[in-house]
């Protein structure tokens, strides 16, 4: 199969399957991939693999992957205009991370920020699958050779790794790379980070300086995405704040987390810009802002909740539906690493 010599424009994206996904996962991605995938050939990839670079419970996992994709589907992505599958089924993730594995440099992998706050204290007791991941997830964007990924803040210092993995492989295997068809050298795109919305960063409602996490002890602090509607409007109102009124403009309002971080997720359910949710909310208790927002909030995840606990009703339909993006995605990343396979100078039959 002959590859393009400039990759179309391509989106890859992926959440891992471990813990509830939140209201933080829905507005900061999920909301924004269903845009996408209007306009973008689009790939969206339940990362299983990334999530074993801590040990999970087997069962829970393999049901945790089904939730993960009720919640894409739910949330509104099409598996028949996207691609929908889950990373592990399509092995080319795993042979391309091993060639980017020797790509990368140490020195690289030592700087990434998110392994010394997963890995805390105890570093030499983390697995080396948790020090490679950003390899992998190299490997995830470039096995498509995707120009876009829609990346939350956390995620920008590994998608700038991807970038430098893959002008070094360009680099190193220039020569090989022009043999091999490709007039200018150069192989793999550098992948360009799509960060839209004004939710891109859902805060904690226990402490609003702190990021919307499923890692946080306290369920109190995030509105999962299968909490029933007396538990979305409990959390909602039991959320922090500060003892004043609403602020009346934004220049106070960035002054107070508690207060931005609840207009901000009031703006991105309703669409609307955090100006507009002020002037309508300005000068109000919380109170009166609080019950407002249950019921949004409500209306909006409601619909998604059921949705979910639908498809979750019937997992062979779930697997047939990763099954079968699977079978695309493979079609895609198939050509692209028996091509890399060539650059690199193995042999295959």
């Amino acid at each position: 199969m002959m590859l393009p010599q400039k990759p179309e424009p391509r989106v890859f994206s992926g959440m891992q399957p471990t813990g509830n996904l939140h209201l933080g996962n829905y507005l900061g991605a999920m909301v924004r991939w269903v845009e996408m995938q209007q306009s973008h050939e689009c790939i969206f990839c339940v990362v299983d693999m990334h999530a074993i670079t801590v040990w999970q419970d087997p069962e829970e996992l393999a049901n945790s992957i089904r939730a993960v994709t009720a919640a894409y589907i739910a949330s509104g992505l099409d598996p028949k205009r996207s691609i929908l599958f889950n990373q592990s089924q399509v092995h080319e993730h795993a042979e391309l991370a091993w060639v980017f594995n020797c790509v990368a440099r140490l020195g690289w992998l030592n700087r990434m920020t998110q392994f010394k706050e997963k890995a805390g204290k105890d570093r030499e007791n983390a697995s080396v699958g948790l020090y490679a991941y950003p390899s992998l997830m190299a490997a995830d964007i470039l096995a498509y050779r995707a120009t876009h990924v829609p990346v939350g803040e956390d995620q920008k210092q590994h998608l700038e790794l991807s970038r430098d993995i893959a002008q070094k492989f360009n680099n190193d295997f220039a020569a090989s790379i022009r043999k091999a068809g490709f007039e200018d050298g150069t192989f793999f795109p550098l992948p360009e980070p799509v960060i839209i919305g004004p939710a891109t960063r859902v805060m904690s409602l226990r402490d609003g300086t702190k990021k919307m996490s499923k890692s946080d002890a306290s369920d109190m602090s995030r509105i999962n995405m299968t909490d029933d509607a007396d538990t979305i409007a409990k959390k909602i109102q039991k959320a922090k704040t500060d003892p004043l009124p609403l602020p009346a403009d934004e220049e106070e309002l960035a002054k107070r987390p508690e207060a931005d971080n609840l207009i901000g997720i009031y703006a991105a359910l309703e669409n609307t810009a955090k100006a507009d949710v002020l002037k309508e909310f300005g000068g109000a208790q919380f109170s009166v802002f609080k019950k407002a927002l249950a019921e949004l909030a409500v209306s909006r995840i409601g619909p998604v909740n059921a949705e979910m606990k639908r498809l979750l009703s019937d997992p062979a339909e779930i697997d047939r539906i990763l099954a079968d993006g699977s079978r695309r995605a493979r079609a895609i990343a198939g050509p692209i690493m028996d091509k890399v396979k060539d650059i690199v100078g193995f042999l295959r039959s």
